[in-house]
């Protein structure tokens, strides 16, 4: 069996060092030695051969059950390793095999309705507040930020992200805004307390991030022009100047793309427009990651272009820009994985001490990080609307907006030093 697993290792790491200590105690290395060895120990052999059968799925589950343990560096190290070499990796014939499998069977499954649609978003959103508040900004934004700058901090580049989202909408003062999977409700209360939309909709399908979003309506004083609901985006009615949807279209699945879209063009009006903020990949279509799928995101999916684009040229809508936002989702996700590592006693305390729990959350974010740091995953930022003729001609109009969004922000958290420099400027 070890003959199997050193062979196994042999093609998939060429670059680095990664160090193996099996069940039987036998120690080998793989790859080229150009870097410090990250060491790994299996804890028995069954578990070398669950991941030697299935090892897209077993590796997290045995790093979740302590039988893969990371004995000379850590979890990112040795996921970075294993997938920057993935990109050249010699495939297997039985890996590439079950590739096939999986994706035909992402072909057959049933289709994301509101059932299992609220289903799947109570699995991972609905594990209660206090757990998000560990690693999140003060915002509670769960999704990739927009940094400036490398040295920006989360806080500053998810405000960023905000702000550019909303200057690439043109929200003007008294538009009607939907926001599909609204999240806590930070962006829909961004864009009526800085950028002034007259009403704005946030619809989601987590109790738990409804009563957050709710809340966070009625102190800040803005209930009158903001409404949550837990609804369905296939059950909403009206008719809105904008759109935005950020994070959700993952969960929407290939099956039921020109449904989301053709409800979208319904919704939005003759001269509105709508942004869509997704993550996905830059390759060829690809099942879904099976330990992602079974255990953080079920019924979630990462679209490519070519598989968005059809459905969009049938619902109506025209792509107006598309901009790829590259390794932000990594930069976001170190934040996270850093401060989910700084208040892990917390979090084994929400979790009753569950180590198992912890593990989870630990691979994901780090599995995440990687696959956006090396891999073909990035963030879509689609502009659409019913017309060519609605968005500016140039971006340009984005910039200008983004400066006067900074103001009214200036304005709105700090309105007595505003007050006093505009003081200062009218005198």
């Amino acid at each position: 069996m070890d003959f199997l697993l050193r062979s196994s290792l042999n093609g998939l790491v060429s670059r680095g060092a990664l160090e193996v200590v099996s069940a039987s105690g036998t120690r080998f290395t793989v790859g080229d030695g150009s870097s410090a060895a990250v060491t790994v120990r299996f804890a028995d052999r069954r578990a070398q051969w669950s991941l030697l059968l299935d090892p897209e799925l077993r590796f997290g589950e045995l790093y979740m059950q302590g039988r893969l343990l990371v004995e000379r560096g850590t979890l990112y190290e040795l996921l970075a390793l294993l997938v920057d070499n993935a990109r050249h990796a010699q495939v297997s014939p039985w890996l590439a095999l079950f590739d096939r499998i999986r994706f035909a069977r992402r072909r057959r499954r049933p289709r994301n309705d509101r059932e299992r649609s609220q289903r799947n978003v109570a699995h991972h959103y609905d594990l209660g507040d206090a757990l998000y508040e560990l690693f999140l900004d003060d915002d509670r934004q769960y999704s990739c930020a927009y940094f400036e700058h490398p040295q920006q901090s989360l806080e500053a580049a998810q405000l960023a992200k905000k702000r550019h989202i909303t200057a690439k909408l043109n929200v003007e003062p008294g538009h009607s805004v939907l926001d599909i999977g609204c999240g806590w409700g930070g962006l829909a209360l961004y864009l009526a307390g800085i950028a002034e939309a007259g009403k704005v909709a946030g619809i989601t399908l987590s109790q738990e991030q409804l009563k957050t979003a709710a809340t966070r309506a009625r102190q800040q004083g803005l209930d009158d022009r903001v409404g949550f609901s837990l609804t369905d985006y296939r059950e909403m009615q009206g008719s809105f100047d904008r759109i935005v949807s950020v994070g959700m279209f993952e969960h929407v699945g290939p099956a039921s793309y020109e449904t989301y879209f053709r409800h979208a063009r319904r919704l939005l009006k003759d001269d509105g427009i709508m942004l869509l903020h997704t993550i996905g990949c830059t390759g060829v279509p690809a099942h879904a990651d099976p330990w992602l799928d079974k255990y953080i995101f079920p019924g979630g999916y990462v679209p490519a272009l070519s598989q968005m684009m059809p459905a969009i040229e049938a619902s109506g809508l025209v792509v107006s820009d598309i901009e790829v936002l590259r390794l932000h989702y990594a930069s976001t996700l170190r934040a996270w994985r850093e401060r989910f590592a700084a208040a892990r006693h917390s979090a084994l305390a929400l979790a009753l001490g569950d180590e198992r729990f912890c593990r989870m959350w630990e691979y994901y974010l780090a599995f995440c990080e990687t696959v956006f740091r090396y891999d073909d995953i990035v963030v879509f930022q689609v502009l659409l609307a019913p017309r060519n003729d609605t968005v500016p001609l140039t971006r340009d109009y984005i910039a200008a907006q983004e400066a006067r969004l900074r103001a009214r922000e200036q304005l709105v958290h700090a309105p007595d030093a505003a007050t006093s420099r505009l003081r200062a400027i009218g005198s």
